[in-house]
């Protein structure tokens, strides 16, 4: 379930042919000539099966400061989404190259906002969760009943659990709207965003019913079991959920795209990327790691039965 920059594969360094036969050496930081733009294009469609609907653009060499290579950057736009790659092209014009640049300058976990954030488990735990969800997606559901409550339950005292948003508004019609009324609930309790979170990934197709417009009022339904139960402001939920405000859920979009995530679920355990859905067995694996980095004890062996 990707993005459309998610058919760009990510690689270290590969090497393709641009061209054949023996060539003059070409001047540095010279125009490509049409022909050899198209091969780069056609190589680089067939690669990372480009659609056709997205258009590529190439900008002219420029240096790079790697012998016997220039810079050459590709613009990849579809609609309203537009992402960049740089790739090295060698002065024969025989050979490109794609060099995938990793920013080690700082932590990520530290590139990713939770302040506010509802939080399971120990919000003083020195592992860290992240998990950039949909709630309409079926895999975030199947990640979602393997985090709860099992995982949760033998590492609760550990780790801590945040969810961020990344609903696929492309293929899913109403995770957007079950983003938004998550948070409303989210801004006013934290139990009442987890037991909503709950609620809607255990019951996906009963909350999706015939229609968007019905989709809708089962969500909003469901934030409304939560204001009794945990004596919530009524007036500032419904005037929340009226307003379906979309701008903090695309600013956590925006975030992820940032972070390479283009798919869900998409699961950062203390820096480390983890996408799509893992077995339990896994999971648990990952997180006795991220323990043992950090100085603790992952729990004992009884305890994960």
């Amino acid at each position: 379930m990707a993005r459309i920059n998610g058919i760009f594969l990510n690689v270290f360094l590969f090497l393709l042919l641009v061209g054949s036969g023996c060539k003059a050496q070409t001047p540095s930081s010279s125009a490509l000539p049409p022909e050899v733009t198209h091969r780069i294009q056609t190589e680089i469609r067939s690669r990372y099966n480009v659609p056709p609907q997205i258009n590529l653009t190439l900008t002219d060499p420029k240096p790079s400061g790697l012998p016997g290579y220039e810079l050459v950057v590709v613009t990849f736009a579809g609609g309203t989404h537009t992402t960049t790659h740089d790739f090295l092209i060698s002065k024969d014009r025989k050979t490109l190259a794609h060099l995938e640049k990793i920013d080690i300058s700082q932590d990520l976990m530290s590139k990713i906002n939770v302040k506010g954030r509802p939080v399971r488990g120990n919000a003083s735990a020195k592992v860290t969760i992240v998990n950039f969800d949909d709630f309409q997606c079926p895999f975030c559901s199947r990640m979602h009943s393997t985090l709860f409550p099992n995982v949760i339950q033998s590492y609760g005292d550990r780790v801590k659990i945040i969810y961020k948003d990344y609903p696929l508004v492309e293929i899913h019609p109403w995770a957007m709207h079950a983003a938004i009324d998550g948070n409303c609930l989210g801004e006013q309790n934290n139990d009442a965003y987890w037991e909503f979170a709950d609620f809607v990934h255990a019951n996906q197709k009963e909350v999706a019913g015939k229609s968007r417009a019905e989709a809708f009022l089962n969500l909003d339904k469901a934030t409304q079991t939560q204001v009794q139960k945990h004596q919530l402001d009524q007036q500032k939920l419904q005037a929340c959920v009226t307003k379906q405000d979309e701008s903090g859920v695309r600013a956590s979009i925006a975030e992820a795209d940032t972070l390479g995530v283009d798919s869900t679920p998409t699961l950062f355990i203390n820096g480390e990327r983890l996408t799509g859905v893992m077995s339990e067995e896994e999971l648990r694996s990952i997180l006795d790691r991220a323990l043992a980095d950090s100085g603790q004890q992952p729990p004992s062996s009884n305890a994960k039965k």
